[in-house]
């Protein structure tokens, strides 16, 4: 199996309901992938950009959160995003294979 890190970006409920509505389907998607699941990830908080000159830089489209998951391959790994609830409060899912250096 290979290593996936599924990267999270925006997505954030518009209202506390949303956001309780949210947390109940995204616990149920990661239940419903199982063994998959190697790393739940967490949330990330506000991000700063940084230019080689270690200056503020123009901020780009900030992650929302990670997680890595194990399939047999990128379209596996995929299947798995496609059903995030990320995608109802019009977030996007980065999916990029882990590499060992």
């Amino acid at each position: 199996m290979t290593k996936f890190i599924f990267v999270f970006r925006g997505g954030m409920p518009d209202t506390p309901e949303a956001g309780q509505k949210m947390m109940t389907d995204w616990n149920a998607w990661l239940a419903g992938m199982g063994d998959a699941v190697l790393d739940p990830g967490m949330a990330a908080g506000k991000s700063h950009f940084l230019d080689a000159n270690g200056k503020s830089a123009p901020a780009g489209d900030p992650i929302s959160g990670y997680m890595l998951v194990q399939a047999g391959d990128i379209d596996a790994a995929m299947a798995h995003a496609k059903s995030c609830p990320i995608f109802s409060a019009h977030g996007t899912i980065e999916v990029a294979e882990a590499m060992t250096m």
